[in-house]
């Protein structure tokens, strides 16, 4: 893996995403995740895929396979029931940190846990990074974070990097990469960690990105050794920022 050292700030408006959609799934897709390209092609950093999907009643993607990849989940409305062929079950609910590595290869299902006649849709944003070591045996974490993200503060959800161990909610099979989670009330603001590459979504809200203006829902940042920004709450908001200290590229 190789570090770019050229600073760069990309802002990327929610309207320049990928968009694919079906009758039933909406999925706005911060890299392109279909398609006749390996996911390497349009990473950045170690952050192969960052879908954010809309998922109907009673509907969801059947059972299918991965490997080699560690996957995150993270719902912001309404819940996902999860099921894998290593025994692991059961739902996906905002504020619950989870993680399945794939390995060796892992089946799963991933469905909306509101059925037809709840009519309550799915928001949730998946996110793929690769593993440092291919071949390992599959596994699954999870763990309700709720009351930390109460703070004002950024937390550590997700990590591999040896600097937030004992910090973190859950663990990551990739030691250069860390997922955090922001729940800000409005004026209040954090800072984004600085490092090789980084990736900051506004998962709800709007806030003031310094140096380059106001971001809404949907809209991202990708960083390249550029981090220390400070992030402003305009609005009540959430944000999702991946730290990274190496790349898929070669």
């Amino acid at each position: 893996m190789a570090t770019m050292v050229t600073a760069q700030v990309q802002v990327v408006p929610g309207a320049d995403r990928a968009h694919w959609w079906n009758e039933w799934l909406d999925s706005r897709q911060s890299f392109p995740a279909t398609g006749n390209f390996t996911l390497e092609d349009h990473a950045h950093g170690l952050l192969l895929v960052h879908n954010e999907d809309t998922v109907g009643p009673g509907e969801g993607f059947d059972t299918h396979q991965h490997r080699d990849t560690e996957i995150l989940t993270w719902v912001l409305e309404g819940a996902v029931v999860h099921q894998d062929s290593a025994g692991h079950s059961g739902m996906i609910h905002p504020g619950l940190a989870q993680r399945m590595s794939a390995g060796t290869g892992i089946r799963h299902s991933e469905r909306n846990g509101a059925g037809y006649r709840e009519r309550e849709r799915l928001h949730v944003v998946q996110m793929w990074i690769p593993p440092d070591t291919p071949g390992v045996t599959p596994g699954y974490q999870e763990l309700d974070i709720e009351g930390d993200l109460r703070r004002n503060t950024l937390v550590p959800v997700a990590s591999g990097m040896p600097k937030y161990r004992g910090e973190a909610a859950i663990g990551i099979g990739n030691r250069h990469a860390t997922f955090h989670v922001a729940r800000l009330d409005p004026g209040q603001a954090i800072t984004v960690p600085d490092a090789p590459y980084g990736h900051v979504f506004v998962a709800r809200g709007s806030v003031d990105f310094e140096d380059n203006g106001t971001l809404e829902q949907g809209d991202a940042v990708r960083l390249t050794a550029a981090g220390g920004h400070r992030v402003t709450a305009l609005t009540a908001a959430e944000l999702l920022i991946w730290e990274m200290d190496a790349s898929v590229r070669r």
